[in-house]
């Protein structure tokens, strides 16, 4: 049986009842319509149409040059070729500068690109708008620890929340994203530990990418499940394509990973 066709589809409250149900939330990326509806079909929960596509589509050494245009481009693209999942874009740089900004883009990225949900970078100054999109019913995915718009002020991409100042700071902000309105929270690059303690403070569930497996979900960018990470690989980085028969079977068995907490394991995590 087709896992897209097995389960409903996903929405914004499907993902705090999944969580409270104790089922881990499984999430991957993707760009275009053939990969996403490949990812659909093997029963992932949740597709992001990252900013990374700057890296892993355009080439480029950081996020920062990518535009609204092109995250509802690669939105609207992703959206034809999926049926189940739900699909979360990335708000780029410097796309979230004030409230109305925020507001004006976010609706964009839903509205032409056919998403459910925006993601944020960081907290601080951003939680005005965060709270201003929320309060328009516009769901907004935070998202905190190694945030990659952050690169040039975190001198590039560094584990965050090593030392225990740093760590009061990450509770802090993940405290204050979810009073902001957030309904779901990205932690990437936070020790394992660390993660664990926000994610049992929290009340909305979080997703972890190099952030150990107490998290509520895990996701990983498409190309790296694939085994076709370039230049350096992250320690949280693992191959699913070794022994898979399809591309398909490779994101099959990155969700049974996360699903029986297999994924990551010790060597995976900081």
């Amino acid at each position: 049986m087709n896992p897209a066709n097995a389960a409903p589809t996903i929405t914004v409250p499907a993902l705090a009842s999944m969580r409270s149900r104790g089922v881990p939330l499984v999430a991957t990326t993707a760009y275009d319509a053939t990969l996403a509806a490949t990812i659909d079909a093997s029963g992932i929960d949740i597709i992001l149409i990252g900013d990374s596509l700057g890296m892993v589509v355009q080439g480029r050494s950081t996020t920062l040059a990518v535009s609204v245009e092109h995250m509802v481009y690669h939105c609207a693209a992703v959206a034809r070729g999926v049926e189940r999942a739900l699909l979360i874009g990335d708000m780029p740089f410097a796309s979230y500068p004030s409230p109305d900004v925020a507001y004006a883009n976010a609706a964009r990225l839903i509205g032409e690109g056919g998403i459910a949900m925006v993601k944020l970078e960081g907290a601080g100054p951003v939680l005005e708008s965060l709270q201003y999109l929320a309060a328009r019913d516009i769901p907004v995915c935070a998202h905190l620890g190694l945030t990659p718009q952050s690169v040039h002020r975190m001198g590039g991409f560094r584990v965050q929340g090593r030392n225990a100042d740093a760590a009061s700071r990450l509770k802090a902000d993940a405290h204050a994203v979810v009073e902001s309105g957030a309904s779901l929270l990205v932690l990437e690059g936070v020790p394992a530990e660390l993660a664990r303690e926000i994610t049992a403070a929290s009340a909305i569930p979080t997703i972890g990418i190099g952030a150990g497996v107490a998290c509520d979900g895990q996701i990983l960018v498409c190309y790296d499940i694939l085994g076709l990470t370039r230049g350096h690989r992250p320690r949280f980085v693992a191959d699913f394509m070794q022994g898979a028969e399809s591309v398909q079977a490779a994101f099959e068995a990155f969700a049974a990973a996360v699903r029986e907490r297999r994924f990551p394991d010790a060597t995976q995590s900081y």
